[in-house]
C-alpha cells in the first residue's frame, strides 16, 4: 500500500529558512551528521582537531567547507566565524573535557543554538550546566528508535521534542476507519491532539471534528511518547 499524503514533515522542513551548521568533531557521529545536513542542502561547516580527519571529510564532499582547529581554543573559534552560525553541533562525546569547554565556548561567542552529544548522564548535565541547549545520546536514542520501529510499524515519520512528547505521522489504525474525529476522542482518550489528516497528496490542518478517517489516510498527532504507543496498530 501507498501512502501519496507521506511527507508532512518533509513539507515543513522544505519551507524552513536555509540555517548554517557547524560540526565539531569528525568521527562517526559528527560524519554522518555533516553527511546528512548537506545532502539535504544545508550549508556545514566541519571542525576537528585532526588534519587527516578534516581533509577525509573535503574528500569525501559531505560538507561545504571543512577546518582544522582546537575547538577548546576561543580564539581559534572566533577567527573561524563560528558565531555567524544558526546551529552548532559538538560531536566530541568521547573527550568528556574537550567536549564541555568547547560547549563553554561557543555559547560565550554567541552561538544561538549548541547541540552537544554526551556519552553518560553525568556527561549530559556537565553539558546543561554550561549552557548546552540540547543534549543527545546518540547511542541511546537509536536503540530507542529501533525499538519503535520494529513495534509500531504504523508510524511513518517522529519529531521528538524531548524524551517524553512527539509529534507522529502515522498510517490511520485500521479500528479508525470510517469513524469521525470527534467519535474517536482522541484527546480524552489517549490524552493525543489532532494536528493534520494527509489525503489524496493534501493535508487539512486542524481538522473539522466531523471529519471522517478512511483507509490509507495519514494522521499526525502531538502527545506523550507513552500515550502515543497506546494507539491501535
Amino acid at each position: 500500500m501507498s501512502f501519496p499524503s507521506r511527507g508532512f514533515f518533509r513539507n515543513l522542513r522544505q519551507e524552513r529558512h536555509k540555517r548554517q551548521f557547524a560540526v565539531i568533531g569528525l568521527g562517526r557521529f559528527g560524519r554522518a551528521v555533516c553527511s546528512t545536513l548537506h545532502h539535504q542542502g544545508y550549508e556545514v561547516l566541519g571542525i576537528d582537531f585532526d588534519e587527516r580527519r578534516v581533509n577525509t571529510v573535503l574528500t569525501d564532499e559531505i560538507a561545504a567547507h571543512a577546518l582544522q582547529l582546537d575547538s577548546t581554543d576561543p580564539a581559534a573559534l572566533t577567527e573561524a566565524g563560528i558565531s555567524e552560525f544558526d546551529i552548532v553541533i559538538v560531536a566530541i562525546g568521547n573527550y568528556v573535557q574537550e567536549s564541555i569547554v568547547t560547549t563553554l565556548n561557543l555559547k560565550e561567542a554567541g552561538v544561538p543554538y549548541v547541540v552537544a552529544k554526551a556519552s553518560s548522564e553525568i556527561h549530559g548535565k556537565l553539558l546543561k550546566k554550561v549552557g548546552a541547549d540540547q543534549v543527545v545520546f546518540p547511542e541511546h536514542e537509536m536503540g530507542c528508535n529501533l525499538a519503535r520501529q520494529l513495534t509500531r510499524p504504523g508510524i511513518l515519520d517522529r519529531f521528538d521534542f524531548d524524551p517524553n512528547y512527539s509529534i507522529v505521522e502515522l498510517v490511520t489504525p485500521p479500528e479508525f476507519d470510517g469513524k469521525t474525529i470527534m467519535e474517536l476522542e482522541l484527546r480524552s482518550r489517549y490524552g493525543l491532539t489532532l494536528l493534520a489528516i494527509g489525503e489524496n497528496d493534501k493535508f487539512e490542518i486542524n481538522p473539522s471534528p466531523v471529519m471522517r478517517l478512511h483507509k490509507g489516510s495519514v494522521m499526525v498527532v502531538l502527545g506523550s511518547c507513552k500515550a502515543i504507543d497506546q494507539l491501535p496498530v
